[in-house]
């Protein structure tokens, strides 16, 4: 006999056929046999301080490497605190595998430690959800988990391990694995579809192209670089879609940020929309009442989802992009994108001054400008927080994939994804630079992570937002209610670059314009994570706001 547990036997199978290579967690007694199963088999795991941050970063994983991200978590209170985090990735549409430990089975009903029903707590926001209650079967129950994580469209699943059979052994010879097998299925649209998509695209006069994570999960880059070069059209891509095609591509509108997409998509006589939900974001299709709309996605459901498709088209985006490619015709839509592109400017005049300008007390806008001087394109960033978010869309570019995240502006509206998203593109591109660009608010929600960067030598740069207050509530309270009416929004002056320190980290705080790029040089060179406390103007808000607001006006 050739005796192995269940957690050696869990371990060994996601190495050996899922090509794991790193999992987030923390560590718990139900979950000890699984965690020294990673041990035993080379698995690299990161532990947090927080289990919402193991999720996150497991999310943001399945990203950056177009893979599932893999957490574990111990039960009970460990659970509850990655529940944020599977909310966030199952509206996100992510590929997420959560491994959960569980009270004993042999307790059940009788006041054992942590127990509760999890799997019915977590169902509502999972794809999958299970308890696996045999040693011999882990195998299998990891292999429905990891095909549901990534078959059709993403989302995350929950695999509970009780103790009784991770602590178990048995016979491995008696276990087989099942083989890995990604399975093509095709889901093509209707060929009049193809043909009706194709007419439309071909006789517009003012299309756009808007792409979010549909396109980012699908094998889509070649496909769409060809569609887009052919037709001609401008466009911009969103969520995890973004840098699919790189910002600096000459048909590419992400330079106008939101204004772009606000000022565009009205004027648009036809719009190719793309693995992207009209969700409150695009105010659910109403921002362009005249326009033809061409819809593709993967779920049938979200082809006239608040608004409904001139053409629907059910597939991968890749494969619909590869099947529409041969009935489109090449066109030459310069002159639309120039004046597009003056209409857009004409909106941001005050915004492109801020950029350029110095001040004091320094604008966020300037702040992000003088982070892109310090790093360049050739860098991953992340924005967090509701503000921050905002101005830090509008002014990051990147010719990465997923080189600009924006977590928090999500259907969840998840403040504190920023620090876990870092550390993720950290550990899948260790060569490249690193920035979350965080509100103060934000930032407290995860900033304890800054102790499992230094453990795990993950230098990201986290440049701060300083307003002193939750900025997008205060300022929606001053509008709505008055700025003498103000409650639970304002946070005062902190010194998080000095948390930073304690733990270990670079810190730096910079309150003049000149000083900005200096100190970000200066965190690089540290090779620490460093946290570099930036005092912007507290009276600075964002369009994002006013939309914000606007959505509780006509309740």
């Amino acid at each position: 006999m050739a005796p192995i547990s269940g957690g050696h036997l869990a371990a060994k199978y996601m190495l050996e056929v899922e090509k794991v290579r790193m999992v987030f967690t923390l560590s718990g007694g139900h979950i000890e046999p699984l965690l020294d199963g990673f041990t035993e088999y080379g698995i690299k795991t990161i532990d947090v301080r927080h289990e919402q941050a193991a999720a996150m970063m497991a999310h943001a994983w399945s990203i950056y490497n177009n893979a599932p991200g893999v957490c574990l978590v111990t039960a009970g209170p460990g659970f509850t605190n990655a529940l944020t985090g599977i909310a966030n990735a199952h509206l996100d549409n992510a590929p997420l595998v959560v491994l959960c430990g569980r009270h004993p089975l042999r307790d059940d009903l009788t006041g054992a430690l942590q127990e509760m029903n999890q799997v019915d707590m977590v169902k509502p926001i999972t794809k999958w959800c299970a308890t696996c209650y045999d040693t011999k079967r882990i195998p299998e129950y990891l292999n429905i988990a990891f095909r549901q994580a990534s078959m059709g469209r993403p989302g995350p699943v929950f695999l509970e391990l009780p103790p009784d059979i991770l602590f178990a052994e048995i016979d491995s010879k008696t276990v087989s694995f099942p083989v890995r097998k990604h399975h093509r299925r095709v889901v093509a649209p209707d060929p009049s579809e193809l043909e009706a998509a194709a007419r439309l695209i071909n006789s517009a006069k003012q299309p756009i192209f808007i792409g979010g994570s549909g396109v980012g999960f699908s094998d889509s880059q070649s496909p769409l670089t060809a569609l887009i070069e052919k037709t001609g059209l401008p466009f911009a891509l969103f969520n995890n879609g973004r840098g699919t095609l790189p910002d600096n591509h000459l048909q590419c509108i992400n330079d106008g940020g939101f204004t772009g997409l606000m000022t565009g998509l009205p004027r648009a006589d036809v719009i190719v929309a793309a693995g992207i939900r009209f969700n409150w974001v695009l105010q659910s299709g109403k921002l362009f009442p005249d326009a033809k709309v061409i819809r593709i996605d993967i779920d049938p459901t979200e082809i006239d989802r608040n608004r409904s498709a001139a053409v629907g088209l059910i597939g991968d985006c890749g494969d619909v992009f590869a099947k529409l490619l041969p009935q489109l015709e090449e066109r030459d839509h310069t002159e639309w994108i120039e004046r597009l592109r003056k209409a857009y400017a004409a909106f941001m005049v005050t915004e492109m001054e801020q950029r350029t300008k110095p001040s004091r007390p320094l604008h966020p806008n300037r702040l992000v400008a003088r982070i892109m001087e310090a790093f360049g394109e050739d860098a991953y960033y992340v924005a967090d927080g509701g503000d921050t978010s905002y101005f830090g869309l509008a002014g990051f570019r990147s010719q990465h994939k997923a080189g600009v995240l924006v977590p928090a502006g999500s259907l969840l509206g998840c403040l504190g994804t920023g620090i876990p998203f870092a550390m993720a593109g950290k550990l899948s591109h260790p060569d490249k630079p690193v920035i979350v660009l965080n509100g103060d608010g934000s930032f407290g929600f995860n900033s304890m992570e800054f102790d499992t960067c230094v453990r795990h030598n993950i230098p990201i740069v986290c440049v701060v937002n300083n307003d002193c207050a939750w900025g997008m509530i205060k300022h929606a309270q001053e509008i709505s209610l008055g700025e003498d009416r103000c409650t639970c929004s304002e946070l005062g002056m902190r010194h998080y670059e000095k948390m930073v320190e304690g733990l270990g980290g670079y810190g730096e705080l910079v309150e003049k314009d000149e000083d900005i790029v200096p100190a970000l040089e200066r965190a690089i060179r540290s090779g620490k994570p460093a946290c570099i406390n930036v005092v912007t103007d507290p009276t600075v808000t964002s369009p994002a706001t006013v939309i914000f607001y606007q959505n509780f006006t006509d309740l």
